[in-house]
């Protein structure tokens, strides 16, 4: 197997994230995003990754990981393959889900820990989704908010410098000027 251009190491933040192949959608229906969920846990919270935050979009998905382990690509390849095999599956396609392979970019200071978390919780309301960003169930946004208690998702990471309605506020208030910040840890 190739080696990834910017290697995973343990004990590092990371923002992990892909698109769907010519940027068409990953989820088709609702029970394709529970799948990708319950594949995220099967495959990744065994004292391997602690997923901090995530957001599920139709055609691309964000995950803000903290690796426990070197491992990290090793699992991502077989997690991905087998989504891919069960959408091609269920909607009788063939050929890539995916761009390519996951993209990866460290998360180096608390800073871009507190913005990247509020950029991929209001993805769903930039992309016009919803209203509210609470009101997307395929983010951890509702964890953070304590509105959904899932194991999946460690929202304590950052939300021991927030309480909720401060969170939300600093959510809420994301401004395309914020994300400058961050610019370097997102994708186009």
């Amino acid at each position: 197997m190739p080696q990834r251009p910017i290697p995973l190491f343990a004990s590092r933040y990371y923002h992990i994230f892909n698109r769907g192949n010519n940027r068409q959608p990953i989820f088709f229906e609702r029970e394709n995003y529970f799948y990708f969920l319950r594949q995220l846990r099967k495959y990744f919270t065994l004292d391997r990754v602690e997923i901090v935050a995530y957001c599920l979009m139709p055609n691309h998905f964000h995950l803000l990981v903290y690796l426990k382990s070197d491992n990290f690509a090793a699992l991502m390849q077989p997690f991905a393959l087998s989504y891919a095999k069960a959408i091609n599956r269920r909607f009788k396609r063939t050929g890539s889900l995916f761009e390519g392979p996951f993209k990866s970019i460290l998360v180096d200071k608390n800073e871009y820990l507190l913005h990247l978390s509020r950029y991929i919780h209001a993805n769903p309301t930039a992309a016009r989704l919803v209203k509210r960003a609470e009101d997307w169930e395929f983010s951890s946004y509702r964890d953070y908010l304590g509105l959904r208690e899932d194991d999946l998702v460690h929202p304590e990471i950052v939300m021991h410098q927030f309480d909720v309605p401060t969170y939300r506020q600093f959510v809420e208030e994301d401004q395309p000027s914020d994300r400058k910040k961050i610019s370097h840890l997102l994708f186009d």
